[in-house]
């Protein structure tokens, strides 16, 4: 038996059929091949995007046995993992912090399994022929955004530091209907929530909800027009290029896009865009065209929460950051990052560094529960 590892320089390197023969059927949309290849071929995350791939794939008697999506990096951006102060360490002491090696699904902050193999065993022979990669080149860190459990576990066996952070989820506790969702709140959080709805309502914005069975060509035309003014109203490129959108939509059954659509005197004002994983939404992307008072608290979170209760979906990640979510039933849980630095003196700092930071995190998270309106008994325990 010949085990044997190779840096590919696309996705593409390998087949659908190929990387479908180790997969869990059961993994997110994004740590899919379809999903890595339309941001690959698309150009969203392409070398000329500052996004090199370099994945790691173990072959067993010359048949794939493993895959872990690696890039290198120049920069730091699509991340949402915010490393500039280590960076300007590393600067300050006459080393380079770029080019890095980054394990991560480009401009997708959801927790995702980076290892995909039927033999976790072959994990650990992912990750030593990364590091003999590092140490080969003089790449002094190697980032592991948004892993899952099992994932962690592993990375941690093999000295990678832990850095904790936040983000809030909506848990569906087996309600009825949005009314019943409603009931976990106080009276005063209760009744905010049904005015925003209300304005929304009366200014005669509907909502019409696409999945991959009624999505059609133009539908993606339309949302990009909103999504891309996001960017655009910061003075900023999107990071992601009709392309990629079209190509989600050529590979629709696979991958389960949603968009909840708002209209407005007959033409569509906003849309909010979603997959759907094993039992969770994954909220994504959104846009508008008119700034109408609470139309994102709408688009973006009570239409999913209701698509949640109706499909009896058990939790809705809409992405990271965002206070206000606290407000609408959205509850802190912690997540984390996984580092490994190559030598000594700076993996010391980084430790001390995310020690620190753990310290705040639990503090920000207790401010948090404390702050939430939704009742003690309904409460993540």
């Amino acid at each position: 038996m010949l085990i044997k590892n190779k840096f590919i320089k696309s996705i593409s390197d390998i087949s659908n059929e190929e990387f479908k023969s180790i997969s869990n059927a059961r993994n997110s949309p994004f740590m899919s091949y379809k999903f890595l290849e339309s941001m690959e071929a698309s150009g969203s995350a392409s070398p000329s995007a500052g996004w090199h791939p370099h994945h790691v794939t173990s072959y067993k008697n010359q048949t794939l046995n493993g895959f872990m999506p690696l890039y290198l990096k120049n920069n730091s951006q699509g991340e949402f993992v915010f490393d500039h102060q280590w960076s300007y360490a590393l600067q300050r002491a006459q080393r380079k912090y770029y080019p890095k090696f980054l394990s991560a699904i480009p401009f997708t902050p959801c927790e995702t399994s980076k290892f995909i193999t039927p033999e976790l065993s072959i994990a650990a022979e992912m990750i030593k022929a990364t590091k003999d990669k590092m140490a080969e080149l003089n790449i002094e860190t190697w980032h592991v955004l948004y892993p899952d459990e099992k994932t962690k576990n592993i990375l941690k066996k093999n000295n990678f530091i832990e850095r904790f952070d936040y983000r809030f989820v909506w848990n569906n506790k087996n309600f009825i209907d949005f009314d019943d969702f409603l009931k976990t709140f106080t009276s005063r959080q209760r009744k905010n929530i049904k005015s925003e709805r209300k304005k929304v309502k009366k200014e005669g914005v509907q909502f019409i909800t696409k999945d991959k069975r009624l999505l059609g060509e133009e539908d993606w035309n339309i949302f990009y027009k909103f999504y891309a003014n996001t960017y655009l109203e910061r003075m900023q490129k999107p990071y992601l290029n009709i392309e990629f959108f079209k190509k989600i939509h050529r590979n629709r059954d696979d991958l389960n896009p949603i968009i909840f659509f708002a209209i407005q005197d007959g033409g569509v004002v906003a849309g909010s865009l979603c997959f759907e994983g094993d039992g969770i939404l994954y909220g994504r992307h959104w846009g508008c065209s008119k700034n109408i008072q609470n139309l994102h608290f709408e688009c973006c979170y009570y239409q999913g929460i209701e698509y949640c209760i109706e499909n009896n979906l058990s939790l809705f990640d809409p992405g990271i950051q965002g206070e206000y979510k606290i407000r609408r039933g959205f509850e802190p849980k912690l997540s984390s990052s996984l580092h490994f630095i190559l030598h000594k003196d700076f993996r010391k700092a980084i430790q001390d560094f995310c020690d620190k930071e753990k310290d705040s995190i639990d503090s920000y998270i207790d401010a948090c529960s404390e702050y939430t309106p939704i009742k003690k008994e309904y409460r993540i325990i």
